[in-house]
């Protein structure tokens, strides 16, 4: 069983307090830029307005989408448009996601899960390996989610594996009930092969 730290019944406040926490120690432990990557979807959101006022420096936050859906930055189903709305006006740069780009080592790596086991978009009829050669990858979701029906760009596991940490944040019984049996090895879903293989400590708020 993999090692998780699973803290459940936290609400928005409670996930903001310990991620600025998180984000202060990374910022305090280098002279450069701390690169972190963070999911889209709803539930990130009110958790990162609640980190407005805390007393980052956020210019030297680089935010890396975990994900994104293959539209224009200003489309609504665009992760990263919506990332870059709620944070470069605080000062953080925001990448755009290019299979062209070169993927740093994450101070924190934040993800959701859906109940399929998904993690970023890495679903499992893609068949997501520990082993990918490459750090980014367009792939396009079967069957596409009916909410989002667009192709993908996302880190792949071994980029999500190159941090130092990682953290969960799952709404839910029917989710935790999925991350639990990966958890104790009991599925091949693409977050039971992330926590596997995973040696950095894991936190999971359900």
């Amino acid at each position: 069983m993999v090692d998780v730290e699973l803290i459940a019944g936290a609400d928005d406040a409670r996930v903001a307090e310990w991620l600025g926490g998180k984000l202060e120690a990374a910022l305090a432990a280098r002279e450069g830029p701390a690169a972190v990557t963070i999911p889209g979807g709803s539930t990130p959101f009110p958790i990162l307005e609640r980190l407005r006022d805390r007393a980052l420096d956020w210019s030297r936050l680089l935010v890396w989408p975990g994900d994104d859906r293959i539209v224009p930055e200003d489309h609504p189903a665009s992760n990263t448009g919506r990332i870059r709305a709620a944070l470069e006006p605080l000062g953080a740069e925001v990448v755009t996601l290019s299979e062209m780009e070169q993927v740093p080592r994450f101070a924190l790596a934040w993800l959701g899960m859906g109940a399929d086991g998904h993690v970023a978009s890495l679903f499992p009829n893609t068949d997501p390996r520990v082993d990918d050669p490459a750090p980014i990858r367009r792939l396009t979701p079967d069957p596409l989610p009916p909410e989002a029906p667009f192709d993908r760009v996302t880190l792949t596991l071994p980029a999500l594996l190159a941090s130092d940490a990682i953290m969960f944040v799952i709404r839910g019984d029917d989710k935790r009930a999925v991350f639990e049996a990966a958890m104790r090895g009991e599925h091949d879903l693409p977050v039971a092969r992330l926590l596997a293989a995973a040696d950095q400590p894991v936190t999971c708020f359900a």
